[in-house]
């Protein structure tokens, strides 16, 4: 690994984290206790990689686009210390059900996404 595949993976990882950001700006005011914008940023780097890994697998992408992608922008898009924060908080909240819901859609959802799309490589 080089300086230059360092610097995208840097770039990539500044990316996903403001998309990340902004994803989760409309969900801040709301009433739903669920996380949603943690969901959906999580849920979008999911399809993100899956989609990039099964490109990768029938053409010829370059390891540092692999990185940029893969390592920087899906690394700072999806975050499990954001999701695992709020789930803890939920819990603490005494809001059992949607703690409970949010470990199972998350889990559920990303890796379905990503299982299903590995399928269809």
């Amino acid at each position: 690994m080089n300086g230059i595949t360092l610097a995208l993976i840097f770039v990539g990882g500044g990316i996903g984290s403001v998309l990340r950001y902004l994803i989760g700006l409309p969900f801040k005011m709301g009433t739903v206790s669920l996380p949603i914008g943690t969901l959906l940023a999580n849920i979008s780097a999911a399809i993100i990689i899956a989609i990039t890994f099964a490109l990768a697998n029938k053409s010829n992408i370059s390891p540092r686009t692999l990185f940029f992608v893969t390592t920087g922008l899906c690394g700072g898009l999806s975050t499990f210390s954001t999701f695992s924060f709020e789930t803890v908080q939920l819990f603490q909240q005494q809001q059992f059900g949607w703690a409970i819901a949010n470990i199972l859609i998350s889990n559920i959802a990303c890796i379905g996404i990503i299982a299903a799309i590995s399928v269809t490589k």
